[in-house]
């Protein structure tokens, strides 16, 4: 099994073992105000989106690690979506447990994908997407290193509404300059083939 780990936080694949941690962690509307998705109302949510995960892996599709800190076991989703092999790109996207808000654990997060995907991946582009009314994620973002690079209009659908957001990218140049490179991380494992740059 593939994980990455930090300082305080282990990146792993999620088990249906973990599907009660994370409809605690998801069952909460404030943590998925801004999610595409959710709030989490019960447990078969969390298990079909676990079950989902090894396929989307092996297609390429999803890359998602459950984030297990040290102390507190579960606490949210990190992972690398909407790949792009040819131009060696994809899209990261984290959600936290509210617990976890402010503790330094986004930055931790992002150390830790983005070594994955810079060193062993051969990706070459990170792209993060933040609601334009989601002014903490932009923040987070921008702690890590990530530059903003313009506004995408009515680019998520949430429920009945249309959401604008604010894109973010880091190249491999960023990745090497940025606050990402003081967390240390270990990578134990393969990673799936069709996620692999060639």
């Amino acid at each position: 099994m593939l994980t990455v780990t930090g300082p305080t936080l282990t990146l792993r694949y999620a088990t249906p073992e973990d599907a009660p941690a994370l409809l605690g962690l998801a069952s909460d509307p404030v943590v998925t105000r801004w999610f595409s998705w959710g709030p989490y109302v019960s447990i078969a949510e969390p298990q079909a989106y676990v079950a989902t995960l090894e396929r989307r892996r092996e297609a390429g599709e999803l890359l998602d690690f459950l984030m297990v800190h040290a102390d507190h076991g579960p606490v949210g989703v990190t992972g690398l979506s909407e790949l792009a092999v040819r131009d060696r790109r994809a899209t990261v996207g984290t959600w936290f447990g509210a617990r976890q808000w402010g503790t330094g654990a986004n930055l931790e997060s992002k150390a830790l994908i983005a070594a994955l995907a810079f060193e062993h991946l051969g990706i070459e582009r990170l792209t993060a997407w933040a609601n334009t009314r989601n002014g903490r994620s932009q923040v987070a973002l921008e702690r890590a290193g990530f530059r903003r690079e313009g506004v995408l209009r009515g680019w998520h659908r949430h429920g009945l509404e249309r959401h604008d957001v604010v894109v973010y990218g880091m190249g491999l140049g960023d990745w090497r300059s940025s606050p990402l490179q003081a967390v240390k991380a270990r990578i134990e494992g393969e990673p799936p083939a069709a996620f692999v740059m060639g």
